[in-house]
């Protein structure tokens, strides 16, 4: 009997074991092992072909490189050897002549080839250079040092003469005697020898370069990056890649390969990073791994599911009953009204009625009736309306299609009369259950919404949106029953004056005054709307066809808006200026209308504001060559950054310089650079023709830069020049003084040019710094604190007070060229010319003259105390080289009477 007790414990026992979510994962865990020896042979596999690929990739790579760079170091080599014989066969003085005659020269824009007397004297360069010393150099040295054949391959460097980065190639050079004779060099860009370098090929990050026997990178390039100077460990490099490791310049991890040049002591190196030789291996190892962990999921998933069924049958009815509870409780605490509702059929099975099975509270506020008197009751003895309004036919289609629907409606009985509800309906087995919210709020936000997408916040007028829908349908009234409507574009002058002096409040305030000035002159079916900033548009529809019929409105609207208008304690006053289209007269459709439209309005602005012109086709071809010159000078500019102008050169940029002259000595003491461009269809344009466009739209502030770049650049090449030491002015205008970087730019160009802030001088008008007096001030202080020279261009035509003059820190006034044009004749001009030297020299300020043309006029002035001039009497503007020879020629000393 024991033993058939323990049999049956152990059957149990077994069993129990025997369940299927007990012995299910057990049995899972062998495909899971496999699943995951699998993958990890595959990653193994693709990783050692990725190695060998990179490798093998490396190899040819260096195999490439190297028979590239052996022909490059080959052909300089031999032109070495030319330049050699041509001196030992003609003598230095002839030889590059000779050869260039012959075309045996390297192209200049690539090579430079030269040579250097006993001395280290370069007594022949092709291009050519300024005369120089090379004889302290290495690559002259090893060879006036020793009596070595080979050739010599410097360091990358920079020389006085030329500052740019460069290679020099040099064989020595011997005379009859078979003593020292000079050098032949050739100077290489070091970016010459990694031109080969293929992004296809060798990545975003790959390496190739030329490096010394020395260790020294002559020339290294990673991605579009060259540099050199480098200390490279080739020794740590294999002639063919075998394992990465962390390479110059920048330590990334490549599979780098080195061949050694039969000749020079030069060898050529490839890298490939390893991030980028490996990345489809890591690809294909990530694909694996996430099938892996995909495969594993999806088995531990079944076996879980599989589980967790058998174990969840045993505890379905309390889960069941928990949930019933909690939706008990969450239906209690819900916002939302809900009611199950069950079909009440007739003998046929058709649905005559709903029975409320349950409810919760929130029904209650709904209907006003408590919720133990709804329970049980029929929906038409609680809502007998519900037969009437649609609601009983909803239900009934819900029930017989077994498809929720949704909608919503304004209640019209108590308890929520006049608020808005939303009912959703979704069918359940033998009936429905309908929830009820109360969406009043959304639907108020709603309506708010949508009136801010349509009107200006500010005003409360139609916005941009509205108004094109507006115009969008006017448009088609008016080409349905042939009618005429009008457009107008407005425009506050003085805005941005009284925005920027009182504030933005200030501003919003008047703006919001005269949108209802504007608005009280319209019609009820007009249209005002405002498109942003200071921009209104009037839309009047239903029009008479004449233009002339719209003066007294338009009249009435430019009147209104010219009233003074009190804000806080302060009157201030705007106009407008105003640009009127009619339809279909000046435009078919609404896009036409509008560009007009505006077209009209900047016309009114051109004629001096506070009037309004209606639209012509002249005024569009007047946007059209603004946009035609703007194009050009966007193309101009890009064109001169690329690369640096000849002077004159046709679609580019250019600086002319113009000098300025000590009226007691005579002699040039700075100059004034001045752009230029020659258009390459219309030939010179007027800088006054392309300035102000340059202003309106922003390019100013880049061409500003330019061309502070490129005087101060030009500046220092006078001073290395050895020349007398001047300064050069620059112009400042409006746009680049406003904006926050200014004298951050101006640090960097002149630490960028190696120009000591004393030699830059920048001319600024006074109307500018009247825009804004104080923000002028503390910019100037910064400047003047710098170093930098300040003076006031064109002194006598704007509006700058006394007290205003006397805070500037300035150190030269300029006389208008207006007052110097009828010096000699004009007694007008001739006072205020007086009243500007005395008025400077009482700042303790000096004073210049522009526009200084004739005799008689520096004769005034150098009888006055003028200090300088500026004009064509001296010298009209010049290119750079010009200015060169003026001042050569002014070191030379003068010859006797």
């Amino acid at each position: 009997m024991n033993r058939t007790v323990n049999t049956r414990r152990f059957s149990r026992r077994l069993g129990r074991a025997l369940e299927t979510h007990i012995v299910l994962p057990l049995f899972a865990l062998l495909p899971l092992v496999a699943i995951w020896i699998a993958t990890f042979h595959f990653i193994a596999v693709e990783r050692e072909g990725a190695i060998a690929a990179a490798r093998d990739e490396a190899r040819k790579q260096v195999d490439t490189y190297e028979a590239q760079v052996v022909r490059s170091l080959t052909a300089i080599d031999q032109t070495l050897k030319v330049l050699k014989y041509a001196v030992e066969q003609h003598g230095p003085d002839v030889a590059l002549d000779k050869l260039r005659g012959q075309g045996l020269l390297p192209p200049a824009l690539v090579f430079v080839a030269a040579i250097a007397d006993r001395d280290g004297h370069i007594v022949a360069s092709n291009p050519g250079s300024a005369p120089h010393d090379v004889g302290a150099e290495r690559y002259f040295t090893v060879h006036r040092d020793g009596a070595t054949g080979a050739p010599f391959v410097s360091e990358t460097i920079a020389d006085r003469i030329k500052p740019e980065h460069h290679l020099h190639f040099t064989r020595r050079i011997d005379d009859a005697a078979g003593g020292f004779a000079g050098v032949a060099i050739v100077e290489v860009d070091p970016a010459y020898f990694t031109s080969a370098y293929e992004r296809s090929r060798a990545g975003e990050r790959g390496l190739i370069g030329l490096i010394g026997n020395d260790g020294v990178a002559r020339a290294l390039r990673v991605g579009d990056k060259v540099s050199w100077g480098q200390r490279v460990a080739l020794e740590r490099m294999h002639d063919d890649a075998i394992d990465p490791y962390p390479t110059a310049p920048d330590g990334v991890r490549r599979f780098a390969s080195v061949r050694r040049l039969h000749g020079f002591p030069l060898a050529a190196v490839t890298g490939l990073a390893e991030s980028e030789e490996m990345a489809q291996y890591r690809d294909r190892r990530a694909n694996y791994l996430v099938a892996a962990v995909a495969a594993s999921a999806l088995l531990l998933a079944v076996v879980g599911m599989i589980s967790a069924w058998a174990w969840q049958l045993s505890k379905a009815r309390r889960r069941e009953r928990r949930a019933q509870e909690t939706y008990a409780a969450a239906s209690e605490a819900s916002l939302d009204a809900f009611f199950v509702l069950r079909s009440v059929l007739d003998e046929d099975g058709k649905v005559v009625d709903f029975l409320v099975e349950e409810t919760n509270s929130r029904a209650e506020q709904v209907t006003g009736i408590p919720k133990e008197q709804l329970r049980g009751r029929l929906m038409n003895e609680l809502l007998p309306f519900y037969r009437v309004n649609g609601m009983f036919e909803e239900l009934v289609a819900v029930v017989t299609d077994g498809k929720a629907v949704e909608s919503e409606w304004q209640a019209a009985t108590s308890p929520a009369v006049g608020r808005w509800l939303q009912r959703q309906i979704v069918p359940v087995e033998g009936g429905a259950v309908a929830t009820v919210r109360d969406i009043t709020e959304r639907k108020l936000a709603e309506e708010r919404i949508r009136h801010l997408a349509h009107h200006d916040e500010l005003t409360g007028l139609p916005n941009r949106s509205l108004i094109r829908d507006r115009l969008d349908q006017a448009v088609l009234n008016a080409q349905r029953n042939g009618k005429h409507l009008a457009l107008a574009f407005v425009d506050l002058d003085g805005f941005k004056l009284v925005n920027d002096g009182l504030g933005h409040s200030a501003g919003d305030e008047l703006l919001k005054v005269v949108g209802r000035r504007m608005g009280a002159c319209l019609r009820r079916n007009d249209t005002l709307g405002r498109l942003g900033g200071d921009e209104f548009v009037i839309l009047l529809p239903d029009v008479s066809g004449e233009a002339l019929a719209l003066t007294p409105v338009l009249e009435k609207i430019r009147q209104a808006v010219t009233e003074p208008v009190l804000i806080g304690d302060q009157a201030v006053q705007v106009s407008c200026s105003m640009g009127v289209v009619m339809y279909p007269r000046d435009g078919e459709d609404p896009k036409t209308l509008m560009m007009n439209a505006d077209a009209a309005m900047y016309r009114a602005k051109d004629l001096g504001s506070n009037n309004f012109q209606f639209y012509t086709r002249e005024m569009n071809a007047s946007v059209e060559e603004k946009l035609m010159l703007l194009e050009g000078m966007r193309k101009a500019f890009d064109a001169t950054q690329s690369g640096a102008p000849a002077a004159g050169q046709a679609g580019h940029f250019f600086l002319m310089y113009q000098p300025k002259v000590d009226l007691r000595t005579g002699r040039i003491f700075g100059v004034e650079a001045l752009i230029r461009w020659r258009h390459p269809e219309h030939g010179m344009v007027p800088p006054p023709r392309f300035i102000g466009l340059a202003e309106e739209s922003g390019l100013i502030v880049a061409i500003g830069e330019w061309v502070l770049r490129t005087a101060c650049r030009q500046a220092r090449l006078w001073v290395d020049a050895g020349l007398d030491p001047l300064t050069v002015s620059v112009n400042v205008s409006a746009r680049q003084f406003e904006e926050k970087h200014l004298v951050e730019r101006i640090a960097v160009a002149l630490r960028d040019t190696g120009l000591a802030p004393g030699a830059l001088e920048l001319e600024v008008t006074e109307s500018l710094l009247m825009r804004d007096l104080h923000q002028a001030i503390g910019r100037m202080r910064e400047l003047k604190d710098m170093g930098v020279s300040l003076s006031i261009d064109d002194f006598g035509t704007g509006y700058s007070s006394l007290s205003a003059l006397k805070s500037f820190p300035i150190s030269t006034l300029k006389i208008d060229k207006s007052f110097v044009r009828d010096l000699a004749t004009s007694a007008d001009d001739q006072a205020i010319a007086l009243a500007v030297i005395s008025l400077g020299h009482r700042l303790h300020l000096r004073v210049i003259a522009e526009g200084v043309e004739t005799e008689e006029q520096r004769e005034f002035l150098a009888a006055n105390e003028c200090d300088e001039m500026q004009g064509y009497l001296f010298s009209p503007p010049v290119p750079a080289d010009a200015i060169t020879a003026m001042l050569r020629a002014q070191l030379q000393p003068a010859e006797p009477a």
